[in-house]
């Protein structure tokens, strides 16, 4: 995985290769800058100790600080504009990916927000730590050869202080990694927590089970602490060795310039050049927290790996032959949901899906829409697999409804139509077979309301979800107990009319209702993830077991 991150991270880096170019370009002038400025300041000195005239000093002193200045205001132009650019592609590469996957995704909704929120901004800014990075080892570098130049001493006595940062540079590095990699898992399994939390708090609030939850969702919360303060403790011991080795290496590198002041070597403006040269040299130590930020971009990195090398499900590349919409399973599974499924729904049928809570309903309308892969078996779909079929075209002949659908658009009227190219005409159609129009023209604005601005009710928001299915007259139709917050009126006049609407169609509808199964013309009745019989209603309503299904809903 490590190597997944650091091979997105280079990917990263040269997104924008001109600017990437420019901001080296900066980093070294302000870096050639920074080296001469010393010097410069040092000659200046040394003209007013003398008592000379110190104009080309002072200018050539005032020409390399503002040079400093200017490279490192357009560096950091250059670098925002960089990180913010990584960003976006990441957040685009990683949305994408997550859409492929679909409901293949295995990562939860939190966590994938998590990371497409903070890691792809944590990753994005790999260009401005390593530019950082690799200026302070020029320049750290360069002081050391520039202090030699000087005099060897000077550089002599301050080497003896290098095997001390490496020391403390790698003892921070190698504390620091493991840590920030688990701040950002635990980070993770919070957030998702919290949105399953949130996307259920009308359901706790009824249970009055809220301190339960609120426990349940911060339970990771002291290994997020753990991480957190282990974070915090190498940052503290760095630190304060950072703290102490500082100013014990410019105290023997003074004294040593002191003796060279005495021994005529060195002048007072060399001096002040050698106080210079190693702050620039001990720059490596003191941007040590530059490590962390690299461990943290590489954590991030390796987060956002993690989903974009997940397999992707080949996709299909051949047209559905006509048909009418019958579908073949055979020998279907799904881990943990669906067992040795043998099912044939002729086409035109109405079929509903009945089955106790966790039985596997909405498991099975997911296959036979094609929204989750079997693990093992085939669904065909009017003599064709549906693994093969391309994607855009599966998704044209058959429509969903969903329980809570999310309505997605503009307006009304955008989420309607959204993801077809319906007319006006086609969505009041739809919206009319759905039972949902004279409450869409009574809004303000009608159908091109906002749909910030509309408050619907359960069962508005599901008739629109309905409209949304039969708006592009699907060859299939697929309820998942997409009618559950209608009246049983209601229900049944939806069905009539979208009988007469689109006669013909294949409808699977799941449902907890033994009104909208006995008008069906076969069910399936599901039990542990296993199909118990496949009758019209009246034939299974003598079972006990079958009628107990819809007691057990009713309760």
């Amino acid at each position: 995985m490590r190597g997944s991150a650091d091979r997105l991270l280079a990917r990263v880096a040269g997104l924008d290769r001109p600017r990437l170019a420019a901001i080296v370009v900066t980093a070294l002038v302000a870096t050639a800058a920074g080296l001469f400025l010393p010097s410069a300041l040092a000659a200046a000195v040394d003209a007013v100790v003398a008592g000379r005239p110190s104009g080309p000093e002072v200018s050539w002193l005032l020409l390399v600080g503002g040079a400093e200045i200017a490279a490192d205001v357009v560096g950091g132009i250059l670098t925002t504009r960089v990180t913010a650019t990584a960003s976006a592609w990441l957040r685009r590469t990683f949305s994408d990916k997550l859409f492929t996957l679909g409901t293949r995704s295995k990562f939860a909704e939190g966590d994938a927000i998590s990371r497409l929120t903070g890691d792809c901004v944590g990753a994005g800014g790999i260009v401005t730590i390593v530019v950082q990075c690799g200026s302070m080892l020029v320049i750290s570098s360069g002081a050391v050869v520039l202090l030699a130049l000087l005099d060897w001493r000077l550089a002599l006595v301050f080497l003896g202080s290098i095997p001390f940062g490496l020391l403390l540079a790698r003892s921070h590095l190698k504390h620091t990694a493991d840590d920030v990699l688990a701040y950002q898992q635990v980070s993770g399994e919070l957030a998702a927590r919290m949105v399953d939390a949130v996307a259920g708090l009308r359901t706790i609030a009824a249970s009055g089970t809220a301190d339960r939850e609120a426990e349940r969702v911060l339970r990771p919360l002291p290994k997020l602490t753990l991480a957190g303060m282990g974070i915090w403790r190498t940052q503290a011991r760095m630190v304060w060795r950072a703290g102490l080795l500082t100013p014990a290496v410019e105290l023997a590198v003074l004294a040593a310039a002191g003796f060279g002041v005495l021994d005529g070597r060195l002048s007072v403006g060399d001096v002040v050049a050698t106080l210079g040269y190693v702050a620039l040299a001990l720059g490596l130590v003191t941007q040590i927290p530059l490590l962390t930020m690299l461990s943290r971009a590489r954590g991030c990195a390796e987060r956002l790996a993690e989903v974009l090398d997940e397999p992707e499900p080949a996709p299909g590349k051949l047209p559905l032959p006509p048909g009418d919409g019958t579908f073949d399973l055979r020998h279907v599974g799904v881990t943990g949901a669906l067992a040795e499924v043998d099912l044939t729904i002729p086409g035109g049928t109405c079929v509903a899906v009945v089955g106790r809570s966790g039985a596997g309903k909405s498991v099975l309308a997911g296959v036979l829409g094609g929204l989750v892969t079997p693990d093992e078996g085939s669904v065909m779909l009017d003599g064709r697999p549906l693994s093969r079929i391309r994607r855009e075209e599966l998704r044209a002949v058959v429509g969903y409804a969903f329980e809570r659908p999310a309505l997605l658009g503009a307006t009304v009227a955008d989420a309607v139509g959204y993801g077809t190219w319906a007319g006006e005409s086609a969505i009041r159609g739809a919206c009319r077979t759905a039972q949902v129009d004279e409450v869409v023209v009574r809004l303000p604005d009608g159908y091109r309301t906002p749909l910030a601005e509309t408050p619907l009710s359960g069962g508005e928001a599901q008739r629109l979800g309905l409209a949304r299915a039969i708006v592009h007259h699907p060859r299939v139709l697929i309820f998942d107990d997409a009618t559950a917050s209608l009246d049983t009126v209601t229900e049944a006049a939806v069905e009539r009319d979208l009988a007469a609407a689109l006669p013909g169609r294949t409808r699977v509808v799941v449902t907890h209702r033994a009104g909208t199964a006995a008008r069906a013309d076969l069910v399936v009745w599901l039990e542990d993830g296993r199909i118990r019989a496949v009758a019209p209603h009246a034939a299974l309503w003598q079972e006990p077991g079958y009628r107990g299904v819809f007691t057990e809903d009713d309760e």
